[in-house]
């Protein structure tokens, strides 16, 4: 029997309300008087459960008045202990403040675990950090209200700013899932002004207010074939497929790169890569092509060939000048 499995074991011979004698837990668990012992400490100070000895009934019980008694204490290994540190760390990093007030009374706890084994919880924030680029900075009130109504279903009334054009927009939206994509967060909703699926992106919206008002459900089935069903984060029904070739130089990376769950690849016998992406708006595509410069070709579809090219001639002009 493990360590775990026999503190698990304290759990249920403890919790029949009744005294258990010092002898009958030392025959069921199979154990020695010292051992009984060190289990003793950890249950009450690394678990947190309320055994007690009860003279007058001459046995072990757990304290009746406590308000966890009857709730099951953090019977977590220490690898488990850990993982759970480590995630609770990468979401302060991932979006300080998103969690913490309310994670961190769990930390704490853990924390308190993980040093009764010698472990210091500290070094995770020392050595396992996050980089992000192009994060974008978030409202956190608005993250929160557009969150709780997405969870809640119920509609939000927001003002949404309009990156292309410079507008904010007033609109009333039925949330149907958040999504982190590149280090930001967008939300696909139900657009009541426009009367069809869009995506916002969270750190656009200015003011955001939950209605009383129950959100419109969407099937996630639509929701996949209407918004991502091509590459990025601008998506539509009307896909195309991008046709790209690689450099072998530049293989060496792409080829273990997902740019679409559905994406198509194939090595070339003299050592390129060819990648066929589904897209239905091109822009963010033609950002991803340019990135890789001269080591990349577009052969189709010949509309997207043409628009990098306009885009390839457009940025050299910028430079030309300066000869």
């Amino acid at each position: 029997m493990t360590e775990l499995d026999r503190l698990m074991k304290y759990r249920t011979l403890l919790s029949a309300r009744r005294a258990v004698s010092r002898e009958s837990l030392l025959q069921a668990l199979e154990i020695s008087p010292a051992t009984f012992k060190r289990d003793l400490a950890k249950l009450r100070e690394r678990v947190g459960l309320p055994v007690i000895f009860d003279r007058d009934r001459g046995g072990y019980l757990l304290e009746q008045d406590d308000p966890h008694t009857e709730l099951p204490g953090l019977w977590f290994s220490q690898e488990e202990i850990l993982a759970l540190l480590t995630i609770h760390n990468m979401i302060n990093q991932l979006e300080p403040g998103l969690l913490s007030p309310k994670l961190n009374p769990l930390q704490e706890r853990l924390a308190e675990i993980v040093a009764s084994q010698g472990t210091d919880a500290n070094v995770l924030t020392r050595r396992v950090k996050l980089v992000h680029a192009g994060k974008r900075d978030l409202p956190l009130k608005s993250f929160q209200t557009v969150a709780m109504a997405t969870l809640h279903r119920r509609r939000l009334n927001i003002h949404h700013y309009n990156r292309q054009s410079g507008d904010t927009i007033e609109r009333a939206i039925s949330p149907q899932q958040l999504v982190y994509y590149r280090d930001n967060w967008y939300v696909d909703a139900w657009c009541h002004l426009r009367d069809g699926l869009r995506q916002f992106s969270v750190d656009a919206i200015t003011q955001c207010e939950m209605l009383d008002l129950a959100a419109r459900e969407v099937p996630l089935s639509e929701i996949e074939a209407e918004v991502q069903k091509g590459y990025g984060i601008f998506s539509g029904k009307d896909v195309q497929w991008a046709d790209l070739r690689f450099t072998p130089e530049r293989t060496r990376w792409v080829e273990r790169e997902q740019w679409h769950p559905e994406q198509e690849a194939k090595m070339e016998k003299d050592g390129s890569y060819r990648l066929k992406v589904p897209y239905s708006d091109e822009r963010e595509l033609i950002g991803e092509i340019m990135r890789h410069g001269p080591e990349v070709e577009v052969l189709g579809p010949q509309s997207l060939r043409t628009h990098v090219q306009r885009a390839l001639r457009a940025a050299m002009q910028q430079y030309e000048s300066y000869r």
